[in-house]
């Protein structure tokens, strides 16, 4: 097997002749030209939200608009259609798509999981037909599946996703019991919907073994939610064999928010039946043409997908060697602070992307979804510093299982390192306050829990 395959997520990556081009770590380039316009003294570790977008792009970007502006009929009729055309065939080739008409380019993941449950929906007429998804699926997901499936009169089996997590194996596991769960008394799984990199907590999912798992339990379909998966892992569809296949390419692709593509496998006869929500001129032209044009808009980070190329091929490796560079920094930035703090990562390095999820001391006292937001609010406003806290509550039954620190109960942050080439797993260290958690161990605990016992000051005074 080549060096370069990962059988696990699907991934088969052609090896291409080595870029003479830029260094990923030249500071000056990115960080003096590139990536300018970021807030200055800012440790944005929360790229998986919104992204990080060049500079070289939004000047790509503004061409575009001011193309339109300029004059409208001629951009309507004469060039938004192909150039879109263009940026489809981009995401063709990145993902391994088969054919043209299976990608379709919409504004985010949100917008995807609506035009697939939405139809999915549709499907769902008896008492016993069932959704099988993770109880950490996003939000807007779970809401997508409440609006358009349960009200049909389905019922949703949430499976457990472990976490912290050791291996493959634990997940495949859980899966298979939640897939027995909904079969029992005569279930009928309509539909499986299975991340490919999880939120919150962030985990790197098995996504071609579930799929084949689907396949042989007589799942009737498969909708992979890969907000996070484009730029940050590579992604083969034929591989992976889902049958609905969403991520955004603003999150780690540097595109300009908004953009995504929703791919939908051509030899599913459902393909046919997707329509956009926002009704408009193309509708029931296939979902490609229908998603090209939803009323007047602005479509420039649609257009600008060639440019994107580009960009990431200006360096040695391309767009693989950023994944690389991505995922060794931020395991070697996740493992350093769990050292320093004495607790644990989340899960193996091997099960990370470009996210990792570090447990946090719990002299914290993180002890509620709301003491995490509060510390995060904290990091931002006092340190600068932006990164998602996950609160996991103790589970009953772990028993003694349960991961602890050498002060007891530990909670998990989420830590997602932002792409920015020159950095090294000291570089926010001259950037940010000394005492900041993220680049100073040393000062990390005393800082936070004055945090904490500063809020319970507060409260206590009212």
């Amino acid at each position: 097997m080549d060096e370069k395959e990962d059988p696990r997520n699907g991934d088969h990556v052609t090896k291409k002749p080595k870029l003479l081009k830029l260094s990923i770590s030249d500071p000056e380039f990115l960080l003096g030209s590139e990536f300018s316009h970021h807030q200055p003294g800012t440790a944005r570790i929360n790229n998986g939200s919104f992204g990080c977008c060049p500079e070289s792009i939004i000047a790509a970007q503004r061409t575009w608009q001011l193309r339109f502006l300029k004059q409208p009929d001629h951009f309507y009729f004469s060039t938004l259609r192909p150039n879109l055309s263009k940026s489809r065939a981009v995401v063709k080739t990145l993902i391994n798509a088969s054919d043209l008409d299976e990608i379709s380019l919409v504004d985010n993941a949100t917008t995807a999981a609506a035009i697939v449950l939405q139809q999915v929906g549709r499907r769902f007429s008896h008492v016993n037909d069932t959704v099988v998804m993770f109880h950490c699926a996003f939000p807007a997901i779970k809401k997508s599946i409440q609006a358009y499936v349960t009200r049909a009169g389905a019922s949703v089996i949430e499976v457990r996703l472990p976490f912290p997590v050791n291996s493959d194996s634990e997940i495949i596991a859980e899966f298979r019991k939640g897939l027995s769960k909904a079969k029992s008394n005569g279930g009928k799984v309509r539909l499986a919907i299975i991340d490919h990199i999880t939120s919150m907590p962030s985990v790197l999912v098995p996504v071609r073994e579930l799929v084949e798992i689907c396949r042989e339990q007589g799942v009737d379909q498969v909708f992979v939610d890969a907000a996070h998966a484009i730029g940050s892992v590579p992604i083969d569809v034929q591989e992976i064999g889902a049958d609905f296949y969403v991520s955004n390419l603003y999150k780690w692709f540097f595109a300009p928010p908004s953009v995504a593509f929703l791919y939908c496998r051509k030899s599913n006869s459902s393909s046919s039946a997707m329509h956009h929500p926002v009704v408009s001129h193309e509708y029931g032209n296939g979902l490609p043409i229908e998603s090209s044009w939803i009323g007047t808009r602005d479509y420039s980070p649609q257009l600008v997908i060639p440019t994107i190329i580009e960009f990431v091929n200006r360096f040695e490796g391309g767009i693989e060697g950023i994944m690389a560079r991505n995922h060794e920094q931020v395991v070697k930035m996740g493992k350093m602070l769990a050292e320093s703090w004495g607790t644990s990562l989340g899960s193996p390095p091997e099960m990370c992307a470009s996210m990792i999820m570090v447990a946090l001391p719990s002299k914290l006292c993180v002890t509620s979804d709301d003491d995490a937001f509060s510390l995060r609010t904290h990091l931002r406003e006092k340190y600068k510093v932006e990164v998602p806290i996950y609160y996991r509550p103790p589970c009953e039954d772990d028993g003694e299982k349960e991961p602890r620190d050498k002060d007891g109960f530990w909670r998990i942050i989420k830590f997602a390192r932002c792409f920015r080439p020159n950095e090294k797993v000291g570089s926010y260290r001259s950037s940010l306050p000394s005492n900041d958690v993220c680049v100073s161990p040393v000062a990390d605990t005393c800082g936070l829990t004055k945090f904490k016992n500063n809020r319970i000051l507060e409260d206590t005074n009212g």
